[in-house]
Order: C-alpha cells, then structure tokens, then sequence
C-alpha cells in the first residue's frame, strides 16, 4: 500500500505542508518519489514542457495516458495523479466517467485532475461516487487560456475572490480531495485555504496554502523562462549544456572512448 493516498492527503489539511510537483517520466518519478514528494501531477503541461507545445490544447488522452503510466511505474509512495486534458471531460459526463476511469485502470494513476469551479461539481460527484478521486483546479485554468485572454493572474478583485471561495467549497462539497489553485494573489490563496476542509495546493497563490506544486522543469533550471513564482533549485540546463559540449569535444578529439569504456577479448578469442 502507497504511504501517500487520498485519504492521508486529506488529513494532512492543518497539520503539514505538502511539496507537490509535476512529473512526466519514469526516471524523474523515481528520484521524486523517493525523496518523499507526496504527490506528484502527470500535469497536460507535458504538452509545452515534453512536447514542444505552445499550449495545454493540443494534448491527446493517449499522450497523457503514455505519460501517466510512466511516472505511475516509477512511483512506490507518492500519490499519482493524472490531469485530464482538453476535450476529454468536457463533453459528457459519460465520456469524461469513461476516460477518468482509463487512467486508474489502464496507466495505474491513483486519481485525475480536472479544471473548473462551481460548474464542475456534478462531474466531480460524478467521478467520486464511482471510485475515482478528484484533484479540482480553480484560477488559472490553463485549457481555458483562450477565454481567460491569456495567462493571467486570477481573483484580483473582489468578485472574482468570493467567487473562487464559492467554486473551492463546491468541489469539496462534490467529493474532490484536494484543490489546485493557481495564479491568485496571496489574499485570495489564503482566504480560499481558510474556506475549505480539503487542501489547497497553491501554484502562484501565495505562502499560506496547504502545499504548493512546482513544475519539475521549472524547479530544476531546464525552463528558459519561467514564470514569476517559480522558483529554480537546481541549474541543469547549464550543467546538461556543459556536459553535451565536454562530450562532443572528447568524441571529436579521439579521447571517448578510451580503453576502459571497452570490452576486453576472451581468452580464446586472443589465440
């Protein structure tokens, strides 16, 4: 059994902070998984982070179904939770039941994430009563940038606020176990924290929420822009940068591969 599910997430509400992030491959997964990270998001952000994507858009089911199923396999504890991409929860609460399901039983994820407030809650219902955990994503929602304008901070006045108070205590209400808020001002993250009796997990809302999510490239210095909140714990671009440079000039100066990275003769084969 998994030392982090659905249920620890949960009661973690108040009594510790949860480190998050994305993951979208098997050997990341592994090394975030054993330094402890509870959850980790198979996040549809591997459209513009893996794929080379301008946006979430275009990521299919099956993309996210290859991705999940990877970091799933590299995961002994944390909680895997798969984001379902655009168009396949939308349509029907019946297509939705069906690919949500796909994930939990075809990729091995522990639970789904979709985006949406208020207008949401009978499919988190839906899912939750049918045995399928719910993240919620509220603020930024990132498959609705074309209607949002762009990326950009959410909750800034009043209205919008209460609003998002209102859609985080509709999903908790549905059955989702945690919320994803992201991009609000720290007011807002802490007044939306304080709302509800599940977790929120803040991405650019501020130091109060109940845990924060990080994209992996973003944390480990491969984004070449990142955005505001993000903050990098590693420089990988220049150390991979470095070591593609020292490996192309060992490679056309004859030095790689020297004696040791080759394979000896047999006894037999020296006669």
């Amino acid at each position: 059994m998994k030392k982090w599910n659905v249920a620890r997430i949960k009661a973690s509400k108040g009594v510790c902070k949860l480190p998050c992030l994305t993951a979208y491959d098997y050997a990341s997964a592994r090394l975030a998984d054993a330094a402890g990270i509870p959850l980790l998001l198979v996040g549809d952000s591997v459209g513009m982070t893996v794929l080379g994507y301008a946006s979430t858009l275009p990521v299919t089911m099956e993309d996210m179904l290859h991705h999940t199923a990877a970091v799933a396999r590299g995961t002994a504890d944390a909680l895997v939770v798969a984001d379902m991409p655009f168009l396949s929860y939308q349509i029907s609460a019946a297509e939705g039941l069906r690919n949500a399901g796909r994930f939990l039983q075809e990729a091995g994820a522990d639970a789904v994430k979709i985006e949406g407030g208020a207008f949401r809650s009978d499919l988190v219902k839906a899912f939750t009563q049918n045995g399928i955990p719910v993240l919620g994503h509220i603020g930024l929602t990132p498959q609705s940038v074309n209607v949002l304008g762009g990326y950009k901070v959410q909750g800034k006045t009043r209205e919008a606020g209460e609003q998002l108070v209102a859609d985080a205590l509709a999903l908790a209400e549905a059955g989702a176990f945690a919320i994803v808020l992201e991009c609000v001002p720290p007011d807002i993250g802490a007044a939306v924290t304080a709302a509800v009796p599940v977790p929120v997990i803040g991405v650019g809302a501020g130091p109060v929420c109940d845990g924060q999510m990080l994209v992996m490239p973003d944390l480990l210095g491969l984004t070449e822009h990142p955005p505001k909140f993000a903050k990098p714990y590693a420089a990988l671009a220049e150390t991979m940068r470095a070591a593609f440079l020292a490996y192309a000039a060992d490679v056309q100066g004859g030095d790689f591969p020297g004696p040791e990275h080759c394979y000896a003769l047999s006894g037999a084969a020296k006669q």
